[in-house]
Parts: structure tokens; sequence; C-alpha cells
């Protein structure tokens, strides 16, 4: 599947010519709405490192931090008040483009009004299971199977189980409050809890070889608009096609369209709106050569052994879908969790 992505993304899906903009003695700010050290402030830098070889002119990129809000702060600034003159762009994250947000009255940007320049994804989770608990998760006279997570709610890919509770009878509890994933993977070694979602290939590698536990499904990750199974997971299900024909309301499915696509958009690039074509295109020639870099690729993997470039069409895709996702869908999903005796503000 990699090697499918990189040549796709190395063969050009966009063809302006490099001339069409030159960056010599110029320098460019690379806007992170997040404070620094976390995981968009060192996927920017990264960036930051190797892409001005592949924009003409080979400018200066200067990481910009501007975090509060989720990263709604620097969205804000973003389009208040940046220029569309090509020297200014944004790393996103899912957050950025996730409507919950960006509705709210603080923010005043649509992000499938900027100009996409393409991103990385992160290649989706796996819900791990113990083999002892399988059985049960599908007979109600059992005891249930133990979710663990950790915080106060389950985040985007552990809530494939909320999915499969609602859709599948899954036969499963929730219990929150794991300090982290070395805990929570710790409690489900000790049979503390039955199942759990990660998308750390180190901690899944050494719950499959102790041979007590499988991968249940996976969230996958989404290339040419089509989300497809991580090849590290093996023959794991997705979780979009076990739940394909099982939800029937309108507004139910469009709930899991709107969760299923943030899992699959994680960090992305983009210029303010208003910015020129032919500058965008300048941008997408040299990201689409950046991400097939051999040496940006292994570093790269060093932050996440999953990453995978993602083309900027994927991301438009992916942005429209979750603008167009209508408000009670949004708040399906907060109900949902009610009814599995989560705490739901």
């Amino acid at each position: 599947m990699r090697m499918l992505i990189a040549v796709t993304l190395a063969t050009g899906l966009y063809s302006a010519p490099l001339q069409a903009q030159d960056f010599t003695n110029r320098t460019i700010s690379l806007v992170v709405g997040f404070a620094p050290g976390g995981g968009t402030d060192v996927v920017a830098r990264k960036i930051a490192s190797f892409y001005p070889k592949y924009l003409p002119g080979s400018p200066s990129i200067v990481v910009r931090n501007v975090p509060g809000g989720g990263g709604v702060i620097a969205a804000n600034f973003f389009v208040q008040q940046v220029k569309p003159d090509g020297l200014t762009i944004l790393v996103g994250s899912s957050t950025t483009a996730d409507p919950q947000f960006y509705r709210q009255p603080q923010a005043v940007f649509d992000p499938s009004q900027f100009g996409i320049i393409g991103g990385v994804g992160m290649g989706g989770s796996a819900m791990v299971i113990s083999r002892e608990a399988e059985a049960r998760l599908m007979d109600k006279s059992a005891p249930p199977a133990v979710i663990g997570v950790t915080g106060g709610l389950p985040r985007s890919g552990m809530q494939a189980a909320a999915w499969g509770i609602e859709f599948l009878g899954w036969n499963a509890r929730w219990v929150l409050g794991y300090r982290g994933t070395n805990d929570l993977i710790y409690a489900l070694e000790r049979g503390e809890v039955a199942m759990t979602s990660t998308g750390n290939m180190y901690h899944v590698e050494r719950l499959l070889g102790s041979g007590r536990f499988r991968i249940l499904t996976q969230t996958g990750s989404y290339t040419n608009e089509q989300f497809g199974p991580r090849p590290e997971f093996g023959d794991a299900g997705l979780i979009t096609e076990m739940l394909r024909g099982k939800i029937k309301e309108e507004v139910a499915s469009q709930a899991f369209t709107y969760w299923s696509t943030l899992t699959a958009l994680d960090k992305w690039l983009a210029l303010p709106p208003g910015a020129a074509t032919e500058i965008r295109d300048v941008y997408r020639a040299g990201f689409n050569k950046l991400v097939v870099d051999p040496e940006f690729v292994e570093q790269s993997k060093s932050v996440s052994e999953a990453f995978e470039p993602m083309s900027a069409g994927d991301i438009e895709k992916l942005v429209i879908t979750l603008r167009n996702t209508p408000p009670q869908a949004i708040t399906y999903i907060g109900s949902m969790l009610r009814r599995q005796g989560l705490t739901v503000d």
C-alpha cells in the first residue's frame, strides 16, 4: 500500500509549473495551532526541515506556534490576519477540521475554504481483545468484556467499540481513567480489562506475541477516497465494513460517517482562503516530492511507524465531508455514549 501511495504522489497529481512562484530569499511561516513538543508541532518541524528544497528558490521555513482553543486561535489568525501571498501556511489537525469546534461562536474560519496542500495520516488504530473474553463479546448472558480507556472519555479510535456495542450487539462495558497508554496495556496484560484500542505497533506486537490477544477490528487508513486496512494489522477487518448495512437510521449513518472521517484525518497543510491557484499548485507539487524523500520518510517513521502521505484530493474530500455533517449527527455520538453509561457534556 505504501509503495502504491508513494507512486501516486510522486507521479504528480497536480501539474502546475514550478516557475509559477519563486521563493528565493523569502521566509515562509508555518503556523501551528498547538504548543511546542506536541504531535502536530513535531510533524510541522519535520516538514519545515525538508520542505524548502522542494519549493522553487529554497526558502527558509520558520515554525510559528499559536496555541489555544484546540487550534481555533491559530485558524482564526490564519484567516483574519494572514495575507494570501503564499508566505504563510497552516498545519492543521483533525480538530481544526472538526465542525464541532469551528461552528462555535468564537471560530471564524471554514477549513473547506483553505487551499489544501496535502497531509499525512497515521494508519488508524486496532481494537485488541483478549481471546478469553472474545466469546463473551457476543453472549449477553455472560459478564461483559471490559473496555479500558485513558482519561475521562474514549478517544476517537477507541469509539469503534461504541459502534460495535450499538450496532453489532457487543456485550461490553467501559472503564475509564487510565493515566496513559502504557498503564492501559499493563491492565490488559493483567486481565484487568479485556480490550482496548491503540495505533502503536510496539504495543500491538507485544500483545499479539503473547498469543493471548488478537485484533478484533481496525479503523484503517484513507487513500484514493476510500478506507483500506493497515497492512501491519494483518487480516483484521475494517470497522466500516463490519458495520456496512447495519446502521439503518439516517442520522446514525451520518454520525458514523462523521466519526470515521475524523479517524482518517490527522495532520494537513493549507494556504489561507484567497491564495492563488498557481501558488497552491506549486506547494502541492513540492509536497508530493517531499513525502517520498527517503530521509524525510525515515525520520517521520521515528515519530510514527504508521506514517502515510495523503494527497490534497483525499484531504479535501475529508474536510468537505466533515463540513457537510449536520449538527444532529454530531450530537448523536454523545447520546450514544450516554446510553452506554458514559458521562458526556
